[in-house]
């Protein structure tokens, strides 16, 4: 008995199943292809004549809060380098604002609370539309400053409250457009 009790036990293996359960897979079709723009028609631009581009002033804000006292200086005379187009006998074309260096009749500027906290600093060059009359039209950033609160400040501010003189070409008020820098600085 002995023997029959010390006998190795035959080792009963996992049956494995014959064959692996089929992969579903399920092809994704391609997303349709987006329309096609449009054609876009453009018209010919109307001839409008160079005009000398001078910088304006910069305008600095100190770390107060209140405005900054207004600036006046004398507007430049943009001169036409021909004779307007009534004069030669050509009906005249719709003008297109030029490029001119602006004078401030009034620039008051804020510190932005929330960037004087913050103690940003940094100079926004925009550029401005400016009408007949002398008040803006339109405002963009050319060149930020680093930082957007101070953008958006300066810009919202040349729009609601800055003014200047008109350009003057042959003796009449035009549109004109203008590089502005606004420099926010604090006092050391």
């Amino acid at each position: 008995m002995l023997l029959i009790a010390t006998r190795p036990l035959p080792v009963s293996l996992p049956t494995l199943p014959t064959h692996a359960p089929a992969a579903l897979v399920r092809l994704i079709p391609p997303p349709p292809q987006p329309l096609a723009p449009p054609p876009v028609e453009l018209e010919p631009l109307p001839h409008v004549l160079p005009t000398p581009h001078v910088a304006p002033h910069p305008v600095t804000v100190d770390a107060s809060p209140l405005p900054v006292a207004e600036g006046q200086t004398p507007a430049p005379v943009a001169e036409a380098p021909s004779a307007p187009a009534q004069d030669r006998g050509v009906p005249a074309l719709p003008v297109a604002p030029i490029e001119a260096s602006l004078a401030y009749v009034a620039n008051p500027v804020v510190y932005p609370g929330n960037a004087l906290r913050q103690h940003l600093q940094g100079t926004v060059v925009l550029r401005v539309l400016v009408d007949e009359t002398g008040q803006p039209l339109e405002v963009t950033v050319m060149r930020g400053s680093g930082h957007a609160e101070l953008d958006r400040s300066a810009r919202e501010q040349v729009l609601a409250h800055w003014r200047f003189q008109p350009a003057i070409v042959n003796g009449h008020a035009v549109r004109a457009w203008a590089s502005v820098p606004v420099t926010f600085t604090l006092r050391g």
